[in-house]
């Protein structure tokens, strides 16, 4: 499979109250460009969330958010999830996202949690929460020291940000939600949401 970074300029990051919602969401984004989608285990509609869309939505690229223990990476792998995100990482949960046999994003804020992770010989990775962590300078200060790494910032970025973080040469991707507003779900307006997706589909990678 291709790197989850490469798939497209932005991983829509969803979380989902009723997994009724899950197909027609998946296909509105799927439309708009963006196949990998991000369904956050902070909901109980979750892991039906991401079932329904590996089962019905063949084009998406379906991946588990708010990985935080064995557990969840289990729960998520046998729901479908074709990728997996997490906040921070340990030891264990980093073995068992290993042990998964899909790609994952374990999640870094710091210089140390970068090291770390490549001597694990893990070189993708979520920069979380990107804006409260530093944002785009942060990044730029660790592309030299650390060329090694690439990451997926998500937390806080905007349509209007994305693209700073995108100019960078260590940013594969970035998550975020401006693509699923709460209205939109709300309302089903899934025509809104392919044309957010199509927007953020077409924001230039550096």
């Amino acid at each position: 499979m291709t790197s989850v970074l490469d798939l497209a300029p932005v991983i829509p990051v969803v979380v989902l109250e009723d997994a009724a919602d899950a197909v027609p969401l998946a296909r509105a984004l799927v439309a708009g460009g963006l196949p990998a989608i991000e369904v956050t285990l902070r909901t109980p509609a979750a892991s039906a969330a991401i079932r329904a869309i590996a089962d019905e939505v063949p084009d998406a690229v379906v991946g588990a958010g708010t990985v935080i223990s064995p557990d969840s990476v289990m729960e998520a792998v046998s729901a479908g999830a074709r990728f997996l995100v997490s906040p921070g990482w340990t030891d264990r949960l980093l073995d068992a996202m290993k042990a998964a046999g899909v790609p994952f994003l374990p999640g870094v804020s710091t210089a140390s949690e970068v090291v770390a992770l490549l001597e694990r010989g893990v070189t993708e990775m979520k920069f979380f929460p990107a804006e409260a962590a530093g944002g785009t300078a942060y990044l730029r200060s660790l592309a030299s020291p650390l060329p090694g790494a690439r990451f997926c910032p998500t937390g806080g970025i905007t349509a209007s940000t994305a693209p700073q973080y995108l100019a960078l040469p260590n940013v594969g991707c970035v998550g975020g939600t401006w693509m699923v507003p709460g209205d939109a779900l709300r309302a089903k307006d899934w025509a809104r949401v392919e044309e957010l997706a199509h927007e953020a589909a077409g924001l230039r990678r550096g």
